[in-house]
């Protein structure tokens, strides 16, 4: 898809299109929508990222909120969303034994009693063995310090996203 099809879309398509890149939050794609028209990919991605910005920490956290567990309930329930289905499908989540899902649910529910807030991580950039070696690590952060990286692992998420929709090819971050 090109920018200029990017920058003809009306609301409601822009926002069906869009609205996953920041996982289960489409009311960022609908503000984003109305900063049209875009340059190019990094001029679209600059306004998702700096709508984060400019949240409070209460807004902030939501967005985190918005994210599953790692290899949790919703995984097990069947009730990911697609992009958040083939990310941790294609991380190895969906095959892990279940020793594996065991301590992920308990490290999962460390981090968000100590945090407020599910543990997001750019699987697409990792591996089933490094997602509970990073989630164990990022436990011991100080809260401030955790929500900006957790934020920047949410605008990773986005970027690969936006490279996906738009048709580009993902780069390592």
């Amino acid at each position: 898809m090109d920018m200029q099809k990017v920058n003809s879309m009306d609301f409601g398509e822009f926002v069906d299109v869009f609205g996953n890149v920041i996982e289960r939050c489409p009311l960022i794609a609908a503000a984003v929508w109305s900063q049209r028209p875009f340059s190019d990919l990094e001029d679209l991605e600059r306004h998702f990222f700096e709508f984060i910005d400019t949240l409070p920490r209460s807004g902030q956290e939501g967005i985190l909120r918005c994210h599953p567990d790692l290899a949790g309930r919703d995984l097990q329930r069947g009730t990911l969303t697609a992009e958040s289905q083939r990310e941790q499908s294609g991380a190895g989540l969906t095959t892990l034994s279940g020793d594996e899902r065991r301590r992920l649910s308990e490290l999962n529910a460390r981090y968000r009693a100590r945090f407020g807030f599910s543990f997001v991580l750019a699987v697409r950039l990792s591996d089933r063995a490094a997602v509970p070696e990073e989630l164990a690590r990022r436990l011991h952060q100080q809260p401030e310090h955790e929500l900006r990286t957790a934020l920047g692992e949410v605008k990773k998420i986005g970027h690969l996203r936006l490279l996906d929709l738009l048709g580009s090819e993902p780069a390592r971050l």
